[in-house]
């Protein structure tokens, strides 16, 4: 199978924060960015593999500020890292204020997805070729991430 570039499979969404998504403080819920996450993961994953994807997990996820009714949310999702059949995934959110013209970043997050046929068995994924070098850098810094992974399930 030949190697994929990054650029190949990186998806981008954008999404209004509406009230109705929102808490008592005016902020979005964690969880509906959560969802949102893992929908752009499996947009990415599934460009990537031509193949339908699970949640294996998530990894990660750092919600470093929030976003307000109105403000716009971007998610960009590229994979970092490919095995067998798992696709590393990394999402970076941002929430634009239009009005004042003001973005931020929200929340980042690592997730795992992996390749299944239509009976929910794992199938093989071509191979990732990064390019830039933050493609690079997340590249090689990825064996650490899927070590800590596997000491986490161990654990359990």
């Amino acid at each position: 199978m030949e190697k994929r570039t990054v650029q190949y499979s990186k998806s981008i969404q954008t999404r209004l924060v509406l009230p109705p998504d929102t808490n008592h403080l005016d902020t979005i819920f964690g969880g509906k960015i959560l969802a949102y996450i893992d929908e752009i993961a499996a947009v990415a994953a599934m460009k990537h593999s031509n193949s339908t994807v699970v949640t294996a997990s998530i990894d990660s996820v750092d919600f470093v500020s929030s976003a307000k009714a109105g403000e716009a949310l971007t998610l960009e999702a590229s994979l970092t890292y490919t095995g067998t059949s798992s696709m590393e995934v990394y999402v970076r959110v941002t929430a634009h204020d239009m009005i004042h013209n003001i973005e931020k970043l929200t929340t980042e997050s690592f997730l795992t997805m992996v390749a299944v046929d239509e009976d929910g068995n794992p199938v093989a994924v071509p191979g990732l070729r990064p390019e830039t070098e933050e493609e690079i850098r997340l590249f090689e810094t990825a064996p650490a991430r899927r070590e800590s992974r596997k000491n986490r399930s161990r654990t359990r």
